[in-house]
């Protein structure tokens, strides 16, 4: 049964929760992406929970911004450094080190510096379809695919972008899921717990690319072409898995490229047959391939 409760956290954030398992035992926490929210990985937090699979605290909280945390105003908020605070504090009161740090899209992009910046508060790291900053930043500023492939997020920060998105019942905000060959797994109940999020907080979920340079640039804004981020804050030395699904059209393969180079022990399975969405697509498969993870890895 999963459990839903607020969490307060010392620096004045409350992020609002699901878990499974009892306190105490050793912790896998799971972050989400955009559009999207912790019930997302509802699923794995059964999955994981079980005794015949690790027996784990599983803990997925709601990003800042999303659903019933808390929203700030400022757009500066939602700046890297202030969502790895939240979840070092989450993990210091569930009970660091984390045995897993498990997170997909936006979610994997908190994850990559928390990794960085807090490494020992997790002894590993498992990320699905979200790109390194090393290799994110490098194909932003010098691949045209990839630069194409994100121009969607020169959209996402625009002033009007939540009234855009709310018409006709989010139809932009479905197509992120159904352009590209349908969706199946879109069933009217799923559904629906997309639109409690997005009627509770659209918002927070586009401040995160309103605050971050990491975009395609345009004539009238530099974004990615303005920056640099020193190796010292890229390199990951935590056991890593990635899960990569493949006809990803809006991360492409080419981020894998070069992701040894800051990840010295990476695990990267590629799946063939599997989008940006395969944590819906595919919850089973994704189970299986971090449970043969965090086997490998232990000890």
């Amino acid at each position: 049964m999963t459990e839903r409760y607020q969490q307060a956290l010392p620096h004045g954030i409350t992020l609002s929760c699901r878990a499974t398992g009892a306190r105490g035992r050793p912790v896998l926490m799971f972050l989400h992406g955009f559009p999207e929210a912790a019930f997302v990985w509802d699923e794995l937090l059964e999955h994981f929970a079980r005794p015949e699979h690790g027996g784990y605290r599983c803990v997925a909280p709601n990003l800042r911004g999303y659903e019933r945390s808390s929203q700030p105003a400022d757009v500066k908020a939602y700046r890297a450094k202030h969502l790895v605070e939240d979840i070092a504090a989450l993990a210091t009161i569930e009970g660091a080190p984390l045995e897993c740090l498990v997170a997909h899209d936006w979610g994997g992009a908190v994850a990559w510096n928390f990794a960085n910046q807090r490494p020992q508060l997790a002894k590993r790291l498992a990320i699905v379809n979200s790109p390194h900053p090393g290799t994110f930043l490098r194909d932003l500023r010098s691949d045209a695919r990839q630069q194409a492939a994100s121009a969607y997020m020169n959209f996402l920060i625009r002033p009007d972008a939540e009234t855009l998105l709310r018409e006709n019942d989010y139809r932009r905000l479905w197509d992120f899921f159904t352009h590209w060959g349908g969706a199946p797994w879109l069933t009217e109940a799923l559904r629906q717990q997309y639109r409690d999020v997005w009627d509770a907080s659209l918002t927070g979920g586009l401040n995160y690319y309103r605050a971050s340079p990491l975009r395609p640039a345009r004539p009238e804004d530099p974004a990615a072409g303005a920056i640099s981020l020193p190796r010292e804050m890229l390199t990951v030395p935590q056991p890593t898995l990635v899960v990569w699904g493949m006809k990803d059209v809006a991360l492409l393969p080419s981020l894998l490229d070069g992701l040894e180079d800051y990840v010295p022990n990476l695990t990267l399975e590629k799946v063939d047959d599997a989008s940006h969405w395969i944590v819906h697509e595919q919850p089973q498969l994704v189970a299986d391939r971090l449970e043969r993870f965090l086997a490998a890895t232990a000890g």
